[in-house]
């Protein structure tokens, strides 16, 4: 794990170690480290959003196919063999 030194003003230093100390964590880092892994959850949520929209917004839709079904598999196979190699 690399480091990173961050400056806050005395308000904000008491507010995080208030946090740690009330919400149980260990050390400010662990705090923070939350605070970004909520913040990279939120935005991998709106980026899903934002694709979903526009898969519905593409135009109208099809029926799948069997063919359509069968591609998906080969192509999720293929992606599972070439992630097994690495």
């Amino acid at each position: 794990m690399t480091t990173m030194n961050i400056s806050l003003p005395a308000a904000m230093r008491r507010f995080v170690e208030k946090q740690v100390s009330v919400k149980g964590y260990s050390t400010a880092s662990e705090y923070i480290r939350a605070l970004l892994r909520d913040e990279q959850q939120r935005e991998a949520k709106v980026r899903l959003e934002a694709l979903l929209l526009e898969g519905l917004n593409s135009g109208e839709s099809t029926p799948m196919t069997e063919q359509d079904w069968e591609d998906i598999r080969r192509e999720v196979r293929e992606r599972r063999t070439k992630r097994k190699k690495r």
